[in-house]
């Protein structure tokens, strides 16, 4: 990732804000993140001052976002780019046909009573199995998924998250969602800034550094296509805090630090 120092100015900058483990700590499962009050207050006041150019950008649902963030309705993208809401309030929502999970529900039903400490998530569009609780599961949980996913066909794709594996539709990531931002008022024409986690935000950090935006990786982990990094969430929040989008403010590290804060 570069050194180079993150340089925002109010006149030109769309903001997208992956959740789970950008804005909120992980948990053990999806159901028991909240929300605080002083995090829903911040996004907020940084919508107003970018003029509403600020989305989530999530594997959550709309609706389980919704229901996170109240009373806020901001513009958001869920399960992996495949709902959308846009400034206006549109839901873009693709006619997917998803029988094809049918019977993978039933099957990952039966696999995740069998196996404590196992969660099945229902997004509708897509199939998560979390195994945060129960770690030494993984390899069979991955057996699991790549076995249905191969039965499933190209049309859905095996996506791993942090103590996740996720069956979703295939054409769908958070990279689309994002550029079918940047094509709307009033992203249109901004200099588009991600903050992402995880290898699920891989496909944004790569639309956006193709449009000269700025990519920013939360924590360490595998190879990224991002260019800085903030070390956790706690780094996230002050950063959003800090360096609200003033004309030609540079972003640098911490006194006493020997590189930048969004650098590695």
């Amino acid at each position: 990732m570069s050194s180079n120092p993150v340089l925002l100015s109010d006149d030109d900058w769309a903001l997208f804000l992956d959740v789970d483990g950008t804005l909120l700590e992980i948990a053990e499962t999806p159901q028991s993140v909240h929300a605080p009050h002083s995090l829903k207050r911040l996004l907020e006041t940084l919508q107003m001052r970018l003029d509403g150019a600020l989305a989530l950008i999530s594997g959550r649902s709309l609706a389980n976002l919704d229901q996170l963030f109240a009373p806020l309705r901001l513009c958001a993208s869920g399960i992996h780019g495949l709902e959308r809401r846009d400034a206006l309030g549109m839901l873009i929502d693709p006619a997917f046909d998803v029988s094809g999970l049918a019977a993978a529900h039933e099957e990952l039903d039966r696999f995740v009573a069998q196996h404590e400490g196992l969660l099945l998530e229902d997004k509708r569009y897509s199939l998560a199995v979390h195994f945060r609780r129960a770690p030494e599961l993984a390899d069979r949980v991955r057996d699991k998924m790549n076995s249905i996913s191969a039965r499933l066909g190209p049309l859905f794709a095996l996506q791993a998250g942090k103590c996740v594996l996720e069956l979703r539709p295939a054409a769908w990531n958070k990279g689309v969602a994002v550029h079918a931002f940047m094509q709307e008022d009033p992203f249109r024409g901004r200099t588009p800034l991600y903050i992402g986690d995880d290898v699920t935000d891989e496909d944004a950090f790569a639309v956006v550094n193709a449009l000269q935006g700025q990519s920013i990786r939360v924590g360490t982990g595998s190879a990224t296509h991002a260019r800085h990094h903030l070390a956790d969430v706690d780094a996230v929040i002050r950063w959003l805090h800090d360096n609200p989008p003033i004309r030609h403010r540079t972003v640098r590290a911490p006194q006493g630090s020997s590189r930048s804060e969004y650098s590695s």
